[in-house]
């Protein structure tokens, strides 16, 4: 049966495990849990995405976008599982905010100390005329007003780009609103942030003043996301259960964000799977025990009893 059913979650995901666990509370939109929005204890299906179908919150809130609207777990934009740095570490699952697309570049000198002598960013995985490994100079944000730009400045304002709010105490040149702010990416990607994180982006302070970033292995920034990194985009929620795997689980933070109406909602449902069969069957049973063949079967039985006749002749 369990194969059965991870069958079923390959063939509608295509992705292999067709699930992952929420382990943080990065993305609550709400502090006691809600469906719809991403919680620790939530299962998620991982769907199989090509890196240019993901839709950023930048995209998702221009007019002019024909991505414009599009919304996933609560908010606008996609939101994606990926790994950090491609490392083998427990993946990220976060919003992708905008994506960074060289504009002006230049092959880079692969095998030489400098790939890039002429400067620029350098970027192993986006080619030029089939040669791989290319020096970015200049830079695009779709869904925003930044072209051919050497470095990114864009203001979720409203006016700039679409609103995003930080959801934090403004003081002394905090702002509101998420500023990315004379951002020279390290190379092509997707900006990423978990909608609970007010505002600190996982690619760090390099990108949005004030941010404190995820790290990859090495202790290094991470970069934006790139195409080998990603693992999928989130799909439908399966909220509670997940957090079964972080009750027993001997490593990771276990149940600490995982909210408590979920652990009660768990509970029930765990509750409903143990009383239902024994409030199903005498229903069942008394079903059956009026229904015309099971009342034509007694009949037939009686008159066979009556007449001295064993039913097994």
């Amino acid at each position: 049966m369990i194969v059965v059913l991870i069958a079923a979650l390959y063939a509608h995901t295509q992705s292999m495990p067709p699930l992952v666990v929420v382990e943080s509370s990065s993305m609550v939109h709400v502090s006691d849990g809600e469906v719809g929005s991403i919680d620790a204890g939530d299962l998620i299906l991982v769907h199989k995405s090509s890196f240019d179908n993901i839709v950023t919150f930048a995209e998702a809130t221009d007019p002019s976008n024909p991505y414009y609207g599009h919304e996933s777990h609560g908010m606008e934009g996609d939101v994606v599982i990926y790994k950090k740095n491609g490392e083998s570490s427990t993946p990220i699952i976060h919003r992708a905010i905008l994506r960074v697309v060289p504009n002006e570049a230049y092959p880079a000198v692969l095998g030489d100390d400098d790939p890039c002598p002429e400067g620029g960013s350098y970027d192993s995985e986006w080619s030029i005329n089939g040669s791989q490994g290319a020096c970015v100079l200049t830079w695009d944000v779709p869904g925003t007003n930044v072209v051919d730009q050497s470095s990114i400045t864009i203001a979720f304002d409203g006016i700039d780009a679409g609103y995003y709010d930080c959801k934090r105490f403004v003081h002394a040149g905090v702002e509101p609103h998420l500023r990315v702010h004379e951002w020279v990416p390290k190379h092509s990607g997707l900006l990423t942030l978990g909608d609970a994180n007010k505002c600190s982006v996982d690619q760090g302070h390099e990108a949005v003043n004030g941010s404190s970033g995820l790290q990859s292995l090495d202790g290094s920034l991470l970069g934006p996301v790139q195409e080998s990194w990603l693992v999928g985009r989130a799909g439908g929620e399966i909220p509670w259960l997940g957090a079964v795997k972080l009750m027993v689980s001997g490593s990771g933070p276990g149940l600490t964000y995982v909210p408590g109406s979920s652990i009660m909602y768990l509970l029930a449902c765990i509750g409903g799977v143990l009383v239902f069969p024994m409030i199903a069957d005498p229903l069942i049973r008394k079903i059956f025990s009026t229904s015309p063949e099971n009342i034509q079967a007694q009949q037939e039985k009686a008159f066979l009893i009556a007449l001295g006749v064993d039913e097994e002749e």
